[in-house]
This record gives C-alpha cells, structure tokens and sequence, in this order.
C-alpha cells in the first residue's frame, strides 16, 4: 500500500469527528449537558452517530458508484449495483431505537468495508484506499459500538 495523500487524510481524519464527538457525549455527562445546551439535543449523544452515519453511508454509495464508472458491462452493472446497498442499508436499517439502529449502523460499515475491499481488488480505487478505509472505519465501529455496549 502506498501513502495517503494529505489532503484525503485530513478530510477522512476530520469527518470521524462527529463519531467521536457522539461517542465522547455518551461517556462524559458533562460534554452532553453542554452539547445539548449549545448545539442542541440532535447533536450529542447516540443521534449525532446516528444521523451522521446514515448520511456518509449514503456518501460512501456515491464514491463507489464513481469508481463503478471505470467499469464496463457485466463488471459495470455488479458494481453499480453494489454501490447503492449502503445508502439502502443506511434508508432501511436505521429505525428501531438508538441501539437497534446503532448496530445496524456497525453492520453497516463494516459491510462497507468489504465494499471498498472488492472495489480495491477490481483496481478501481487508489491504491492507497484500502488504508484509508481500514483506519476510518475502526474509528467509525468503535465510536458507534459506544452507545451500544457501554
């Protein structure tokens, strides 16, 4: 694997930090009463993850639709169709309740990640993806596993 460039670092680095904010409000009361008096109930706790997570896994559904583009018929079609199972996931499997939604959130990215991993084996993605996919998504799976079993 070669190095990631530092600008997708830095922008993939910054986009954890709603996760860990979320997960960060959970372990401390102090943060959450402050979260929730200054930037509102939506933002602290289990639900900034939440609603966050839904919408990367939606932004992640673009990026592989992107790299589908560099395919051709058959190759082309599976990929497009495996681009847009994580916003379905996202659409589909966030109800139920913090918990319940959390975990399919987890499921959610880890499915992701063997995504990006069949994405990266077809060479479609840089060859620097994969590192970048692993360390954000232990982030996002231990940030969200917080609401969930702490």
């Amino acid at each position: 694997m070669t190095r990631i460039p530092l600008v997708p670092l830095v922008l993939g680095l910054a986009g954890l930090i709603p996760f860990v904010w979320g997960a960060a409000t959970v372990l401390r009361p102090e943060l959450q009463a402050w979260g929730a008096a200054n930037l509102g109930p939506r933002f602290v706790g289990p639900y900034v993850g939440l609603f966050y997570g839904s919408v990367i896994l939606s932004f992640m559904s673009g990026v592989l639709w992107g790299f589908a583009t560099r395919t051709n018929g058959a190759q082309a079609a599976l990929g497009y169709v495996l681009s847009v199972i994580p916003a379905i996931w996202a659409f589909l499997m966030t109800g139920g309740g913090p918990e319940v939604a959390a975990k399919n959130l987890i499921y959610g990215f880890a499915g992701l990640l063997l995504l990006d991993l069949i994405f990266h084996v077809w060479e479609l993605t840089p060859p620097w993806w994969m590192r970048l996919r692993l360390l954000l998504t232990a982030v996002v799976l231990l940030s969200l596993s917080v609401g969930v079993y702490i």
